[in-house]
């Protein structure tokens, strides 16, 4: 199948997602990028818009629909991290089973016509968007962040300087069990070493 990389893309974008969700504490879901700006989602409305966004677009434009409500009966960080993975596993199964010619058919796209193969592409950009949001709220309230694409500040640095790709589980299984756990057993950051994490470090 021609398009099998948008869906190995789809599944390790999930995987990123969940991963980032795990990384945040309960009581850090009402923070904002600034307290007293409402403009800046906290990541309760990150993952209020994750899991509602995704399935309007499955549904009205992929024709995928898990026949799940999008949200958890309990918005805990916990429940949305079980909900996302669920339902996202559904349409990674039903993208799965697509043929070339449904990724090339031509389907509503708000005001326009566009491919499936388009829409996925453009709905993995629209995750990453919001996740990297989401990223930048954990460095600002103060956490250690994993990798997504590659190394990180917390998992050694810069990538010229060997640091490490680590992602705190092993699978979503692993994850959903951890966190279900407490959250305790993530796998350990080096922090950055005693090398800059920034190609422009700042100079006295």
């Amino acid at each position: 199948m021609a398009y099998k990389f948008l869906v190995d893309t789809y599944e390790t974008e999930r995987i990123k997602t969940l991963t980032t969700w795990s990384t945040f504490k309960d009581d850090d879901l009402k923070r904002r990028p600034h307290p007293q700006d409402k403009r800046g989602r906290n990541a309760h409305e990150h993952m209020v818009h994750q899991c509602m966004g995704e399935n309007v677009w499955f549904c009205n434009m992929l024709g995928i629909d898990v026949g799940a409500l999008p949200l958890p009966s309990n918005e805990t960080r916990l429940e949305f991290i079980k909900c996302y993975a669920k339902d996202s596993g559904k349409r990674l199964d039903a993208l799965r089973e697509k043929d070339n010619a449904w990724w090339e058919e031509e389907v509503s796209f708000f005001n326009v016509r566009r491919s499936r193969a388009w829409i996925v592409t453009r709905r993995i950009a629209h995750t990453a968007h919001h996740r990297g949001q989401m990223t930048m709220l954990l460095r600002i309230i103060g956490r250690e962040i994993y990798s997504t694409y590659g190394p990180t500040a917390d998992t050694g640095g810069l990538m010229q300087n060997k640091a490490e790709t680590i992602y705190p589980y092993p699978s979503i299984e692993a994850l959903i069990e951890g966190e279900t756990a407490g959250g305790n057993n993530k796998a350990p950051l080096p922090g950055p070493g005693d090398k800059p994490c920034t190609e422009r470090p700042e100079t006295k």
